[in-house]
């Protein structure tokens, strides 16, 4: 069986996480399960409230942390699944996907609509697998 790690990056509040018991990374052998990435700051606010820009910008920030945190780069991610409240906000997500992902192989990407998540200022979630072998 492969030894299983929780990735707790500190650059991300661990008040984000507790109060729903959850890691934002599960490093599995070599794979790696980032839970959605929001736009929380490093003390628990939130980046750009009513901004959607900002706060996919700040998901892609705390992504990136916890990546790293368990080792690897943005090249390892795999796969994306982003959530929004508003899909109109989808070309937003693609153009920063561009300045984030610049590796030979693009991850894949789903996008789902919906009419809220776990707190009323996120506009949108982005949740990733990366394969660190």
């Amino acid at each position: 069986m492969s030894k299983v790690k929780a990735i707790m990056p500190d650059s991300l509040p661990a008040s984000g996480a507790q109060p729903s018991n959850y890691s934002y990374g599960v490093l599995a052998g070599d794979t790696l399960h980032i839970a959605g990435m929001v736009s929380f700051a490093s003390d628990g606010s939130i980046v750009g409230e009513g901004d959607v820009e900002a706060q996919i910008e700040q998901a892609f920030t705390n992504m990136k942390a916890v990546v790293e945190a368990a080792g690897g780069t943005m090249d390892n991610i795999v796969q994306t699944t982003t959530y929004l409240v508003h899909t109109t906000d989808a070309p937003k997500v693609s153009e920063a996907r561009h300045r984030w992902f610049t590796g030979p192989v693009p991850p894949t990407h789903t996008v789902v609509g919906v009419a809220a998540l776990g707190r009323p200022a996120f506009l949108v979630e982005i949740e990733a697998t990366a394969y660190l072998g």
